[in-house]
């Protein structure tokens, strides 16, 4: 990234300390990849600096996450040269770059469901992920296994998801497992 930006005229630096050096330089724009915990903490903490955040291709909803988060645009890890030129240019002139399936699911709502479910039931899809069966959450968690699969129903209804295979995907997506 840093040799493409460089190539096309741009100085490049990473400091030791992002925040500080964003706070002493109010225009400059910030790559940030986000790749675990850190990241997320860090592009809250670099509010209001303009940040272009780095995400996983297949994941839309971690996309919203870093707009919500305070991102100005979002790119895929993988994007190309150009996409990339071309998303530094737009974002200093103060525009906004999203990948359209980001757009979809802000203009949806999708991701507001998402951010609604309850943890504890987050930690169910949790469980499921990792192979734990029905009747073993239901114990776990106290209640009958029929009691289970209804609050797991709703659940997915809650998310939208049809089944538990599209709730769990979409917990993944979300970060949640």
């Amino acid at each position: 990234m840093a040799t493409v930006l460089s190539a096309a005229g741009y100085h490049v630096e990473t400091p030791a300390d992002p925040v500080g050096w964003a706070a002493q330089r109010p225009s400059a724009l910030v790559l940030l990849t986000m790749v675990g915990t850190p990241q997320w903490q860090l592009l809250d903490a670099l509010r209001p600096a303009p940040v272009i955040a780095l995400i996983d291709d297949c994941s839309p909803s971690d996309g919203v996450r870093a707009v919500r988060a305070g991102a100005r645009s979002v790119l895929p890890r993988g994007a190309a040269r150009e996409s990339l030129r071309r998303t530094v240019e737009a974002t200093l002139d103060g525009q906004s770059v999203l990948p359209t399936a980001v757009v979809n699911l802000l203009a949806d709502g999708r991701d507001q469901q998402l951010g609604a479910v309850n943890p504890d039931r987050i930690g169910w899809l949790r469980k499921l992920a990792s192979g734990m069966t029905v009747a073993q959450l239901a114990a776990h968690a106290g209640y009958s296994e029929r009691a289970m699969f209804r609050l797991l129903a709703a659940l997915y209804r809650e998310m939208g998801a049809r089944n538990r295979m599209e709730a769990v995907v979409q917990a993944r997506d979300r970060g949640w497992i």
